[in-house]
């Protein structure tokens, strides 16, 4: 299925609009070999209310670890991301190898990072049992902060209960095993709206993207409460996902639902959100990996007329996804 049919903005064809946005694709052939870190220093923000300075690109390592490839290849894309500056690492106990890998790359890069990971439960019990683990596999003492992974899917009584996910992961703040408590998550922008009214979450990373803006629409109906209560904001899938979504995310070789052409405008869009730190992008490939921090670098925000031309395509996009990772509501 053609996922890019029809116009992009008024008066201008999709051809036309790629053929403009071609040129900004045109630059990242050039010092992005591995290895070769040149370039001006990634731009940070401030990540809320944690007061920690993040690079506005994070490193996503669910692709590659759910590909479950060579771990030493994981290892080395891993590694030469962190070389080139991103200090925002994000991963998950359910990221196939991807903490294995981590584990050694952050045995002389700990310092270097703010390391993400999550906990897939609602229950205190199975929390500690995966939150465990990741210290393990990570090969560290402590993460900076851990989200209740997927949160608009979970039971929000248990995840509340005194024996539940959030009384847990609260206890290892106190403990100095986690810095922060975040959620994240694909589906269901009212959930996470509940779980900020508990003013005990300190990040939260949520689908948002110039297509995605069309079906969950988190850019409305969860941000401005985070920048309320200061809540620091990364945005995933900001490329619009992969195509086919979750039944192809060991898959890379699809490609994303945005054009390549497209990419730097994608992300830029994210980060042009008020309140949004960090873009978190999961990269498959080397190739991909340095290709996004070279994006990054180049970050400029949107012009009003780029952005409404991209908003134009993200809204014919929207209907060929649907709502893809779960219910809206």
């Amino acid at each position: 299925m053609n996922q890019h049919q029809g116009c992009t903005g008024k008066g201008l064809s999709r051809r036309e609009f790629l053929q403009k946005t071609a040129m900004v694709g045109a630059g990242l052939a050039v010092g992005v070999r591995a290895g070769e870190s040149g370039g001006a220093e990634l731009p940070t923000r401030v990540l809320g209310r944690t007061g920690a300075k993040v690079t506005i690109l994070g490193l996503g390592t669910a692709p590659i670890g759910e590909a479950r490839g060579d771990l030493n290849e994981a290892v080395k894309v891993f590694s030469e991301v962190i070389d080139r500056g991103v200090n925002y690492v994000d991963t998950a106990r359910i990221y196939g190898i991807a903490e294995e890998a981590l584990g050694q790359v952050l045995a002389t890069r700990r310092d270097k990072v703010f390391l993400v990971t999550k906990c897939w439960t609602d229950t205190g019990a199975r929390a500690q049992q995966m939150f465990e683990e990741s210290l393990r596999t990570l090969k560290t003492d402590h993460v900076d902060l851990v989200h209740i992974h997927n949160v608009g899917n979970k039971n929000l009584d248990r995840v509340l209960a005194q024996d539940g996910i959030l009384e847990y992961l609260l206890k290892q703040k106190q403990a100095g095993k986690t810095r922060f408590i975040g959620i994240s998550g694909h589906e269901r922008p009212p959930v996470f709206l509940k779980m900020l009214e508990t003013d005990q979450i300190d990040v939260l990373m949520a689908v948002m993207n110039y297509a995605d803006r069309n079906i969950y629409d988190f850019e409305s109906k969860v941000l401005p409460e985070c920048r309320k209560r200061n809540v620091g904001v990364v945005a995933m899938k900001v490329y619009a996902g992969i195509k086919g979504g979750f039944p192809n995310h060991r898959n890379g070789g699809v490609g994303c639902n945005t054009p390549p052409e497209m990419l730097g405008k994608a992300m830029a869009y994210a980060l042009d959100l008020e309140g949004v730190s960090v873009a978190n992008v999961g990269p498959f490939t080397m190739e991909q990996a340095i290709q996004n921090v070279e994006l990054a670098r180049r970050y400029k925000p949107l012009t009003e007329v780029e952005r409404q031309e991209l908003l134009a395509y993200g809204r014919q996009l929207a209907p060929t996804l649907g709502p893809r990772y779960g219910p809206v509501a």
